[in-house]
């Protein structure tokens, strides 16, 4: 369950709730031409408490972007189901996006102008999308000769 911070959030900015069944439509650009997202993982905030951080900050940074950046809250309970797909490991984290390429990710709370350099950035034209991490290779040897497992 959200607290109650970004259940007020969510409501107050009109912020779509995401899981699985809807992230592919709200990547998608709005009619007003608005291709970046920005997606906020929250985590329990009961475990996290930087949650409820995030949750004050995530308005002004919206305001400071608006008509660029558009926001969503990934539902509690969907967020393992789609932490994988955007990369998050740390929550809470704001997952920034253009259409569905990760631009970048911001775990925890940050110095505003990291958001504001970070973000900013992200929503520049040319801007690259975030090379997705490869997969963490282990090699193990045993008296200098590779074992494969």
């Amino acid at each position: 369950m959200p607290s109650a911070l970004v259940r007020a959030l969510s409501e107050r900015m009109n912020l779509p709730l995401l899981d699985e069944t809807n992230i592919d439509a709200f990547l998608a650009p709005t009619a007003e031409e608005v291709d970046h997202t920005i997606i906020f993982f929250t985590g329990d905030p009961k475990q996290r408490s930087e949650t409820n951080d995030v949750a004050v900050v995530l308005p002004e940074i919206l305001q400071t972007f608006q008509g660029r950046l558009r926001g969503g809250v990934v539902r509690r309970g969907h967020e393992d189901r789609l932490k994988a797909r955007f990369h998050v490991v740390i929550m809470p984290s704001l997952v920034v996006t253009r259409r569905s390429d990760i631009m970048g990710i911001l775990p925890k709370v940050r110095d505003w102008s990291e958001y504001m350099d970070s973000i900013g950035d992200w929503l520049e034209p040319g801007a690259e999308p975030m090379k997705t991490p490869a997969p963490q290779r282990v090699e193990i040897r045993h008296g200098g000769v590779r074992i494969d497992a």
